[in-house]
């Protein structure tokens, strides 16, 4: 059974973005302002997280 711990969303408006983040447990709900340029740079955090997070195992010949 999955249980939802956090929530997530990067709004927009007006060209000023927010990440919103929802603490589902404590009920709580964090603002922060978010530059464009790291908004840009989303995907690549993204990526990198995951990959640290989930390393690919080594080839073995």
């Amino acid at each position: 059974m999955e249980t939802l711990l956090y929530a997530a969303e990067l709004v927009e408006e007006n060209g000023v973005y927010t990440l919103v983040l929802q603490d589902i447990r404590k009920g709580t709900v964090q603002t922060t302002p978010v530059p464009k340029a790291m908004v840009d740079k989303l995907p690549t955090f993204i990526s990198a997280l995951a990959a640290k997070l989930n390393p690919v195992p080594a080839r073995r010949r």
